[in-house]
């Protein structure tokens, strides 16, 4: 069972790192802005945590003689996600230190233009520019920065995990085997 959640979380953590690193050059060139890119990066996430679903097939048809409980597929489902999630948010740690120690500073304005074009209240930038100071300043501490960036994916990998988990505990879908 190791082996398939390594196997299987490090193929989605290239998969999921790959997608983000690839949307920053469109950033970059305004091909797209930072809210259509969270849209992207959303998109990238649901690919990237398909492997879930082989990973608890592999397990079930390969270990389990073609039977997994609903249990077990979500542990090995949430495993994968997990190893996925710590891949990815080591992938923006080097990224974020090497290419781009100044993206918060970047989304911070972004975050500030946006209320402004809205024409969001004085009360309203106030806030705004606290919660984008708040962020900076946790965006510092490497350890909360990694514990945010890791809980990005978590949601898509919980439900690749529950959509895994109720389709594979049926003997009869995708079986390992063909029934006659």
């Amino acid at each position: 069972m190791t082996r398939i959640i390594l196997v299987f979380g490090l193929i989605s953590s290239v998969i999921l790192s790959i997608l983000m690193f690839s949307t920053f050059p469109l950033m970059r060139s305004g091909a797209i802005s930072y809210d259509n890119a969270a849209y992207v990066g959303f998109g990238g996430m649901i690919i990237g945590m398909v492997t879930i679903f082989f990973g608890v097939k592999s397990y079930r048809d390969n270990h389990l003689n073609g039977s997994i409980t609903f249990g077990k597929a979500i542990g090995v489902g949430l495993l994968i996600a997990l190893v996925a999630s710590i891949g990815y948010s080591i992938s923006w740690e080097f990224y974020f230190n090497l290419l781009e120690p100044d993206f918060m500073d970047k989304y911070a304005v972004m975050c500030i233009d946006k209320a402004k074009s809205t024409g969001a209240s004085e009360a309203e930038m106030k806030e705004v520019v606290a919660k984008t100071e708040q962020m900076q300043a946790l965006y510092k501490i490497p350890v909360a920065r990694f514990g945010i960036t890791t809980t990005e994916p978590l949601p898509v990998g919980i439900l690749w995990s529950l959509f895994s988990a109720a389709m594979l505990r049926k003997k009869s879908f995708l079986p390992a085997t063909p029934t006659v």
